[in-house]
Formats: C-alpha cells, structure tokens, sequence
C-alpha cells in the first residue's frame, strides 16, 4: 500500500513538473546563476602597465565604455590603457605603446563609432534584461559584445569588448584583444588625416554625431566645389561635342553621356575630397557613404547605357530605309537582336548596380533599412513598382527573340500602315507612312493580334475596290485591266490577277481588282495607280457608251421629278 502511494506522489511531482515548466518560461526571463563566472580566463593582464592611483570602473560593459571616455577627454591616456587588452604584446611593448593604443582606441571610438548607451548593459553578467522572451539570448549572460564593425580593406572587422578574469582575480570588462591588435590598421584608415593635424585644436573638437567643427564648416564647402566640378564637365562634354557633326559617332555619344558624365563628376569629385580631407564613420558615414557610392554607380551605369543606345540608335537610323527593303531579311534580324542584346545589357548592368550597392554600402545594417528587409516590406514595395516595368521587359524581350515584329517589318497597326523603328522596354516606336512617329505599348503587341506584312515574305496581295453601274460590261473592263497589268512592271505574278464582282446594292455593283506586288511600299504606289486606271477607264467607257439607254460603267444618283402642275391640279 505504500509503495501505491509512493508511485502517485510520483506521478502527481511530475505531472506538476510539466505543468509549471512552461508557465515559468512565459515569464520574465531569468537569469542563470553558476558558481563560476561566464569569463575568459587569462593567465595575466597588462603586465608591462602600473596600476592607477584610481583605476578605470571595468566592472559592466558601460562603465568600461564611460571610464574609458572619461579617462581619455582627460588625457590620462597611460590611466585609459587599463581599458586595453594587451596580453598578445609583450610586458615591454605594453609600456611602450600603451598610451598610443589608448589614444587610437579614443580616436576611433569617438569619430567611428555611434555608442548606443541604452543598449550598453550595466550588469557585470551583460544580461539583456529588457529583450524579449523569443529572444534566444534573453536571460543568457555574456561575455562578448560587439560595439560595431569597420571596413578594413576587403574584410569587415569588429570592435568588441570582452570579459576577461585573471586566476583569483575579479573579472573586468575591456576592449578584446583581437580589437587592440587592429588598432593600428584601424587608425591608419579612420584616424585623422594629414590635413585635420594640422588645424587649430579647436577646429578638431567634436560638434556633434562624430563630425568635428572643421568638418561641419568643410563639407558645405566640398559639396560647393563638386557642383563647380560638375557645371565644368558639363560645359567642357558641350564644347567637345559641338566640334563635331550631329550624326557622327563621336557627335552622338558625346550628347548622350552628358548628363551621366556630369554627375559622375559631381559624386566623384565629392569623394575623392571626402576621402583625402575627412575620415567618417558612423551615422555620418551610414549616410553619406551609401549616398555617394548610389550615385557613383548610377552614372557610371548610366554612361555605359546611354552610349550603348546611341551607338545602336545611330546605325539603325543611318541604315532605317535599308533595313526595310524586302529583300534585307538578315539585316532585320540582325538589328533586332542587337536591341534585344542592348535591352539585356541594361538590365545586366542595373542588376550589377543594385548589387554593388547593397554588397559595399551595407545597407542591410544602416538606415533601418533591416527592419524593412527583415519584414519583407521593402520587397513587396519594390515587387509592387517594378511589376509592370518587368512585365513590359519582358514583353520586349519576346518580342526580339520570338521576332513577331522586327526593325525594319512593315506592320498594320490600327489601320495604319507603319514601319517597326525602335523595340524599347515598355514601347514599340512605329513609322507611318507620312513619316509620324506611333508609339505602342509591348504589351499590346504581346497581348493582342496585329498584321505583319514583312514576317515570311514581303510579297502581299492589292485589292482595289470599284463601284460600278449594273449595267456596266464586266468583261469589257477586265480586258483594259488585264492589258494595264501585262504593262506594269511593279506588277508580280500577273497570271493570278483578277477582277471580279464581289457585292452589288440597289445603287450599283461592287467590283475589285486583285493584283500582286513585290513588298508593301511598292505596292501601295502600284494599288493607288491601279485605281487610278480603273476610274479613268470606267469613265472613257461610259461616256463613249453615249446617252441613256445604253450601257453606263459609273453608277449615277437619279432623282425622280414630280408634275408640280398635276399636283397642284390635284390639290
């Protein structure tokens, strides 16, 4: 009986047990405790260095940040070095560069570094006690924090504190020792320039963010020289390419590069200045680096763009009317690939830009651009834009491959008869006739019907419609048609033409002439000449036909008039 209740006091402790488990992990997040500290042990730390008469406060991660600072704003910079983990050095080299690392470690802390107080831990265990129950690493203790991360030539670099303990020593919070022997490096890359040493001390002093006064008064002044920059290529590339003629290579190319050049010139010389005279990181750079790479690559992308069109736009028009010549089928293929090709360059080198951008600006760190991209807001936003753009490019693209409208095709296009000029992203570029200009969406030309004249051969049918009387000898004019087309040079297959009566109504019968020709642009002269022919003749057969009743070609409206004076008898 015992052992019974034995095994239900067991069974109800772990029924408990599995109960209260979960209800205590939706709680506050706990914070483990141990019986040792979560440290890296050292065997000893800055043993070249005395100890301060005050030493630094290491005991949190903020108090190391705070008495840092406060020790180097002081120039106590051999009291700021116990901050320093100098254990890869020797006890020599620490005495020696001790207070050089101090103050590099200042100088890029307070110029490159944004330091977020709030999310400074001011517990000796660096728990997090304000994150979230669904972060992995509430209630966890740390003893590494990462304060940010620097460019360094090709890799990314941190700059982190670490929790260091000595064998029977309490454990302090410094900067790592992977971060001090950066340090140099680090310096060299954001540390003053040349030109910052040698202004007044109080032109240095911080204004605010991480920019210093010099900086506030300077950058104003480099933005004003970029833009000087940028007027003096603009007028220099119109000076140069009005030395040359509109429709030479140079003359074109020269035009389209213009405003890409121009504002390479202004992102450019802009950089090239910041890059000598500052050294910025932080928000500062968060902003102005990204900004000025955006524009960097877009001009570059743009010159590379514009002139790949002016140079193909260029030998399309010089070769338009050659182009459309019936027999120039490989030129037509050869041109409409090439625009395909160009299409694609574009998107290649838009692709390559987008991406330059988001690899070497980091933007997924800076800006809150990561929450966006973290809540996929960003790509719905862009997905959304970009939808009818990718479509319409799309579109273009199988409209040059699949070749159902190629440069130099003759197309009917809303009853106008029109050449194919330019296949662009969102628009086909249409010569009518008179020589105007039809611009018609891609999609329309993907998504609906549309007659090309020029897609197999260029040879088409003419059909010239004629109203005649019912009483005009059909045969007698077929005879002076078929002699008119034995004459025509423009006229092909002249055994298959025709001319018959098709429809009749009660004023007169229509008849249509059927005759063929060698491509569109002929065979609209040779249709206009074939009607011409057919009324002039129609005409001299009726009035050689003399008066009523005899035989008339050309129908007539008859009025019927009435005996106004039996009417009026009547009446």
């Amino acid at each position: 009986m015992e052992r019974i209740f034995r095994t239900l006091a067991g069974l109800l402790a772990l029924t408990f047990t599995l109960i209260a488990a979960p209800l205590a992990a939706q709680g506050d997040p706990e914070v483990p405790s141990g019986s040792e500290p979560y440290v890296y042990e050292v065997e000893a730390l800055n043993t070249g260095l005395a100890d301060p008469a005050e030493p630094l406060e290491l005991d949190t991660p903020q108090a190391l940040v705070e008495s840092f600072f406060s020790a180097a704003e002081a120039g106590e910079w051999e009291r700021a070095a116990t901050a320093l983990d100098m254990t890869s050095l020797s006890a020599r080299e620490q005495a020696m560069e001790a207070e050089d690392l101090a103050a590099m470690m200042y100088e890029i802390a307070n110029r490159s570094i944004a330091v977020s107080w709030a999310d400074l831990p001011d517990r000796p265990d660096a728990v997090d006690t304000a994150a979230s129950n669904k972060n992995p690493m509430a209630g966890a203790e740390r003893r590494h924090i990462s304060l940010a991360h620097l460019q360094l030539g090709r890799r990314t670099v941190p700059v982190s504190i670490a929790r260091l303990q000595e064998p029977d020593g309490e454990p302090v919070w410094m900067f790592s020792r992977q971060t001090v022997g950066n340090l140099p490096e680090l310096y060299e890359r954001y540390g003053p320039t040349d030109f910052e040493l040698s202004l007044p001390v109080p032109l240095r002093q911080q204004a605010f963010w991480t920019l210093a006064w010099w900086e506030v008064i300077a950058l104003p002044l480099v933005l004003m020289l970029a833009f000087i920059a940028a007027v003096l290529t603009y007028k220099a590339v119109g000076a140069g390419k009005k030395r040359f003629d509109d429709e030479s290579m140079a003359g074109v190319i020269l035009r389209a590069v213009q405003v890409p050049l121009t504002l390479l010139a202004l992102a450019g010389s802009f950089a090239l200045m910041r890059n000598v005279l500052f050294t910025l990181s932080g928000p500062v750079e968060d902003i102005l680096g990204p900004l000025q790479l955006t524009l960097i690559v877009i001009a570059i992308g743009a010159i590379i763009v514009t002139a790949v069109e002016a140079v193909l736009d260029l030998a399309t028009d010089r070769n338009a009317r050659r182009i459309e010549e019936p027999e120039n089928e490989e030129g037509r293929d050869f041109y409409t690939q090439a625009s395909a090709v160009r299409r694609l360059i574009i998107v290649l080198v838009m692709v390559a830009g987008l991406g330059i951008v988001l690899v070497q600006s980091n933007l997924t760190q800076t800006l809150g651009f990561s929450l966006l991209a973290g809540a996929g807001v960003l790509g719905l936003i862009i997905a959304f834009a970009a939808r009818k753009v990718l479509g319409d490019i799309m579109a273009s693209m199988q409209i040059a491959f699949a070749k159902t409208a190629r440069i130099g095709d003759a197309v009917q296009y809303e009853g106008q008869w029109c050449y194919v000029e330019k296949i662009g992203f969102t628009h086909l570029r249409l010569r009518t006739w008179d020589d105007r200009r039809v611009m018609a969406p891609v999609s329309e030309f993907v998504g609906s019907s549309f007659e090309n004249w020029t897609k197999q051969e260029p040879a088409l049918i003419m059909r010239v419609p004629i109203y005649l009387d019912h009483r005009a000898d059909v045969e007698a004019l077929r005879e002076k048609l078929m002699s008119f087309v034995e004459d025509d040079d423009d006229i092909i297959n002249k055994d298959q033409a025709k001319f018959e009566v098709i429809d009749h109504e009660p004023k007169g019968m229509l008849a249509r002439a059927c005759v063929h020709a060698k491509d569109p642009k002929i065979g609209w002269t040779m249709h206009c000449r074939v009607r011409e022919f057919l009324l002039k003749t129609a005409a001299e057969m009726d009035a050689a036909a003399g008066n009523e009743p005899a035989p008339a070609y050309l129908p007539r409206e008859r009025e019927v008039q009435m005996d106004l004076t039996m009417e009026e008898q009547k009446d």
